[in-house]
This record gives C-alpha cells, sequence and structure tokens, in this order.
C-alpha cells in the first residue's frame, strides 16, 4: 500500500494547535488591553451622555455660609459631599451664604444672584437672623414671599428651609414666627423642610461656643436631615426633565 504523501496525511489527520505558554500569555495580555480600552470608552460614552448636574444655589445666612468652620466643614461642602455619596453627578452646589443677613437683605440680593442665566433650584435659608433681632413677623413673611415670588417667576424650583423662632422671645411671637415657612411652602407649592436646625438646636455638644451655629458635628446632622428632601427634589426635578425632553 503506498504510503501517503504528506500534505494527504495532514488534510485526512489535521493536527491540533496547541498554543505554546507565550503565545498564550500574549493573547491574555491583547485580550486585556481591549477589554480595558473598551471601559474605558464605555466610561467615555457615558460621561457624554450623562446630564449636567442641576446647578443648586444654596441661599442663606450663617448657617449656610459655614460660620466659624474651615470651608471643608462647612453646610455646603458637607451637603455636596453626602449627595455626592448618595447621589455621583445629580447636584452641584454653590454657596451663596451671608453671615448676618437677614430676609430684608436677601431680597435686596437675589435677583442680582440669579442673574441671566439661574439655577435649577435655590436652597432659601433665611429668617434666622431676623427672629434673633426680633424683626416682625409680618416683615419676615412679606421678604420672603417677595423672594418666593421672584423665584416663581425665574421657574426656579426651591427648597425652603425652615426656621423656628427662639423659645425666649415669648409665646406670641413664636407663634406667629413658626407658622411662615409652612403657609408660604403651601402657598407657593415649595418644598418644605421644616426646620434646618432640627436635632442641633440647643444642644451644646453640637453647637459651638455662641450657642447659635452649628459646629462641624452638628453640620453633619443638619446635612442628613436636609440631605434625603433635596435628593427627591432634585430626583423629581431631573424626571421632569426627561419627560420634557
Amino acid at each position: 500500500m503506498p504510503r501517503p504523501s504528506r500534505s494527504e496525511s495532514a488534510v485526512s489527520s489535521p493536527r491540533r494547535y496547541v498554543p505554546t505558554r507565550r503565545a498564550f500569555n500574549l493573547v491574555v495580555l491583547l485580550g486585556g488591553l481591549l477589554l480595558a480600552g473598551g471601559g474605558a470608552a464605555g466610561r467615555a460614552l457615558a460621561e457624554e451622555s450623562a446630564p449636567a448636574p442641576l446647578r443648586v444655589l444654596a441661599f442663606g445666612d450663617s448657617l449656610t455660609a459655614g460660620y466659624g468652620l474651615s470651608p471643608e466643614e462647612g453646610f455646603v461642602a458637607r451637603l455636596q459631599v453626602w449627595m455626592d455619596e448618595g447621589a455621583p453627578g445629580l447636584v452641584s452646589i454653590e454657596d451663596a451664604g451671608v453671615a448676618g443677613d437677614t430676609t430684608a437683605g436677601g431680597l435686596a440680593r437675589l435677583d442680582w444672584l440669579l442673574g441671566e442665566d439661574p439655577p435649577d433650584l435655590v436652597i432659601l435659608q433665611l429668617g434666622a437672623n431676623d427672629a434673633l433681632r426680633g424683626l416682625p413677623p409680618k416683615e419676615t413673611e412679606a421678604n420672603l414671599r417677595a423672594m418666593l415670588e421672584i423665584l416663581k417667576t425665574r421657574d426656579v424650583a426651591v427648597l425652603l428651609a425652615g426656621m423656628m423662632a427662639p423659645r425666649n422671645m415669648g409665646p406670641d411671637y413664636v407663634a406667629e414666627f413658626d407658622a411662615i415657612y409652612p403657609r408660604l411652602a403651601e402657598e407657593f407649592e415649595a418644598t418644605l423642610h421644616p426646620f434646618l436646625l432640627e436635632g442641633v438646636a440647643t444642644n451644646p455638644a453640637l453647637n459651638q461656643a455662641d450657642g447659635l451655629h452649628p459646629n462641624a458635628k452638628g453640620v453633619e446632622v443638619v446635612v442628613a436631615g436636609i440631605g434625603p428632601t433635596l435628593t427627591a427634589l432634585a430626583v423629581a426635578l431631573r424626571q421632569e426633565e426627561g419627560e420634557g425632553s
């Protein structure tokens, strides 16, 4: 029987290719590089397609400005960290707090701050200094109402940070002042955080020596209190944007 030629043998009994270890390592390396490149490209594409963070203006007094604290410990900085941990990329918070500001002062500077490109959302935190100075609650309410009207006209969503009068102002003053924020929130359909200093006010362990301004630990309590409300409002705004597009 004639012996088959080399070419016939190769066709009838093909040899199985077994890669050498060097070739195997090269394939693994190339595959890893391709996957890494694809992941980076995917992340870049996701970042390009993701909507820009909602612009949030924290508009208030020394409680917003972080009086007595380092910039990293203040309300706006800690609220931004809190939001980024729970909802990365959802909001970008700008600090517009002025120590000592009253509702009258806030009203005087609000329109200028909004400018030609207003933010998506304003955290309105004013009134504490009005109460500390014993200003008439009717004036405080009138100023807050005027600011809410401006924000409504400019189509800016509002998170109204409620305040409560010091209890030593007397029951009549306290009752009149405390009623301002729920009443205005209902009137303007604004989101209300009932009391910004909930769990912090009058607690020496959470306040600075003046007994009025939260310390670093107190700020964390304040942020944990208002953070969920801000998240819910921001998510709702984002959904409205999606439905409107």
